[in-house]
């Protein structure tokens, strides 16, 4: 399509040379991983090279990455009763999610419903981090995850203090990362989490990969998918071999330019949002008093149906989205929105702008032309209602 604008980063992001370079090269490999000859031998080695890289970018040991399809199954995969720390083979009986989780991670895994706790946040999106903790008994044996950032509103999440409370009462930490990397760091070390998902898809790597990174000494001992035994018994069945390839390949990359990248994108998103504000003040940017990812913007203005603007973007060449990109393109009220305490006349009209590490000045540019266009038309129908 010429003369697109691509602007819904947080729901894929285009594809790196560097990674479609990795995926082509490894199409060329013959062997299964899990062969002992010179063919298998070499898929295996790039395998653990992207593991590695991975690793890095997680600040993990290549060994604790197990490698899944996606984010969704590394959330699967790491929300159960059965995570195993030190050799400890007592089960967690609580899991507590903080309440604008992604579905992947809200539907509580494999816990009974009954197991299942949410954690409010605040008016900005911010878990409440007093009502963890008292949320957790002390001693308590259980898993809680909390996202790194947020798909919908990028509001980013106190991950250190949430480790540190979860962490006192004797549970275990889980982070949703999947939005984070490419944009801000995710460092579990320095973050204190035990376990992270991440997908490669998100960082300009392939659809189709993702993995979980346990912190040293941990174990999962209720597989997803029982079989082969690779990934070290974590997760059965022949590896995509060309999709970790590209997952490695977008790890590196992302790690090598972080600060560049997520300044420029600041800069673009405050232009974007200040456009936004100039020609409607009565804009709404959710987390605006929060800190945010630095690519990420989502709007309302009073009146306006998510629906119609999206539809009215792309006519105009300009990919939006209404928020987060999982429910099979359908549009639906922010559950997000709604714990932020958002009124739902306000919230169906929640348009996300999000942006990427070659998004333009002039893209940028583009967007807000069509926004004026839309204001437009949106300015005559408030008006029309008013009168």
């Amino acid at each position: 399509m010429p003369d697109r604008v691509y602007l819904d980063w947080n729901a894929t992001a285009p594809m790196r040379p560097e990674v479609r370079s990795a995926c082509v090269e490894a199409f060329d490999l013959t062997g299964n991983p899990s062969s002992v000859h010179g063919e298998g031998r070499a898929a295996r080695r790039v395998i653990e090279i992207a593991r590695a890289r991975v690793a890095a970018l997680a600040g993990a040991e290549p060994a604790n990455v197990i490698f899944t399809s996606g984010g969704t199954e590394a959330n699967m995969l790491a929300l159960t009763p059965a995570i195993e720390d030190g050799g400890s083979k007592q089960h967690r009986d609580l899991l507590l999610v903080s309440a604008i989780e992604h579905p992947s991670v809200s539907y509580g895994g494999r816990f009974p419903r009954h197991q299942i706790g949410e954690v409010p946040v605040t008016a900005a999106g911010v878990i409440d981090l007093d009502m963890l903790q008292r949320m957790l008994a002390p001693g308590a044996h259980a898993l809680v995850s909390v996202m790194l950032a947020n798909n919908e509103t990028g509001v980013i999440q106190p991950i250190s203090e949430a480790a540190a409370i979860v962490h006192a009462a004797g549970g275990l930490l889980h982070v949703d990362a999947v939005q984070g990397p490419g944009r801000i760091a995710a460092d579990m070390t320095a973050l204190g989490s035990d376990l992270v998902s991440l997908s490669a898809h998100k960082l300009g790597g392939p659809k189709g990969a993702g993995a979980l990174v346990l912190r040293e000494g941990l174990h999962i001992a209720d597989s997803l998918i029982r079989g082969g035994g690779q990934e070290r018994g974590a997760r059965a069945g022949t590896e995509n071999v060309a999709a970790i390839a590209g997952f490695g390949a977008a790890a590196e990359a992302a790690a090598a330019s972080l600060v560049q990248e997520a300044g420029r994108m600041a800069r673009l998103r405050d232009r974007l949002e200040a456009g936004l504000k100039a020609r409607t003040p009565d804009a709404v940017i959710f987390g605006a008093d929060a800190a945010r990812l630095p690519n990420t913007t989502l709007f309302a203005v009073p009146g306006m149906k998510a629906e119609t603007a999206v539809i009215a973007f792309d006519l105009e060449g300009v990919a939006v989205s209404s928020g987060a990109a999982c429910s099979s393109g359908k549009v639906q009220p922010s559950h997000v929105l709604a714990a932020m305490g958002i009124g739902k006349a306000l919230a169906r009209g929640a348009v996300r702008v999000s942006l990427g590490h070659s998004t333009t000045e002039s893209e940028v540019e583009s967007f807000l032309n069509a926004w004026n266009k839309l204001s437009d038309s949106l300015g005559k129908e408030r008006r029309g209602i008013a009168a």
